[in-house]
């Protein structure tokens, strides 16, 4: 009778099982108040935003991120940042945030821009530092999102011959911070990144175009931008002609241009990033 009962059950149709979601970030809660996510930028550590959290910890409860694949975090399969979006946004609902304001560097203010594109009712205020809705725009301003698909696969095929050069990292580093002990910081987090993750993001924003997407969001919107690590491929009245031009569509929009910062603004002039980001939330301390 056992033996029947065991072939019985070994003959049922195996019931398929939904697959296990791999977390796409890893977070650090620190402090009290109204909520505030900190999303850091490729191949970045959560720590990038430690003088922010400093700052602000009184006044809010701060929710850092630090992305899977990079800074030590183990990697997700891609597409890597539709998945940072989407369980983002569970994790606004699950730990029922209200309104949270989100504040996001580079590719961490792409995935900003995403979520509350996707998400409109979620977030409260958005915080960009120097990120765009497109990348690609960045260099080629009337490139259309077509345009941006098709040369994203020349990025991979780009990226993938050849392995990651610590020569190179080091040089497109150096023009985004200024000082030497946040230059070496951040050099510390790419060693500790995957770089196969670092590709995926790459390839997968530089394919990406938010420029009508943006249109859908209804937050109050800060961004940051800036321009003197980038001479001389632009200065600053390209750079906010250009700024200006790929946010159009977004209607409730607060566009600053720092003089005195690299890509790394929090680094490289904290006085001012957080005289910006003070009066944008409504407080000085």
């Amino acid at each position: 009778m056992r033996n029947t009962l065991l072939a019985l059950v070994l003959a049922l149709p195996a019931i398929a099982q939904p697959p296990v979601q791999q977390p796409a970030f890893q977070v650090k809660i620190t402090g009290h108040g109204p909520p505030m996510i900190l999303i850091p930028g490729l191949a970045s550590s959560g720590e990038t935003w430690d003088s922010t959290v400093a700052r602000y910890q009184d006044r809010y409860e701060c929710h850092v991120l630090t992305l899977a694949g990079f800074a030590g975090v183990p990697r997700i399969p891609a597409p890597m940042l539709d998945q940072v979006r989407d369980q983002l946004a569970t994790y606004i609902r699950d730990k029922k945030l209200v309104k949270p304001v989100i504040v996001g560097h580079s590719l961490g203010g792409f995935i900003t821009l995403a979520l509350a594109s996707k998400y409109p009712d979620l977030p409260g205020k958005l915080v960009i530092v120097d990120a765009l809705p497109s990348l690609a725009a960045m260099f080629q301003p009337d490139i259309t999102p077509e345009q941006a698909k098709a040369q994203s696969g020349l990025t991979r095929q780009y990226m993938t011959s050849q392995p990651a050069n610590e020569q190179a990292t080091r040089a497109q580093i150096r023009a985004m911070v200024t000082s030497d002990a946040d230059f070496e910081r951040i050099m510390t987090w790419g060693r500790a990144s995957d770089y196969s993750a670092i590709v995926d993001a790459m390839v997968e924003m530089y394919g990406s175009d938010l420029r009508a997407d943006i249109a859908a969001i209804h937050s109050p919107t800060l961004v940051l931008a800036t321009w003197i690590g980038y001479k001389p491929y632009t200065d600053r009245e390209k750079t906010e002609a250009n700024t200006r031009r790929v946010y159009a569509r977004l209607k409730d929009v607060d566009i600053r241009i720092t003089d005195t910062s690299r890509h790394f603004i929090m680094y490289d002039d904290p006085q001012w990033f957080f005289a910006q980001i003070d009066e944008f939330l409504g407080g000085k301390s």
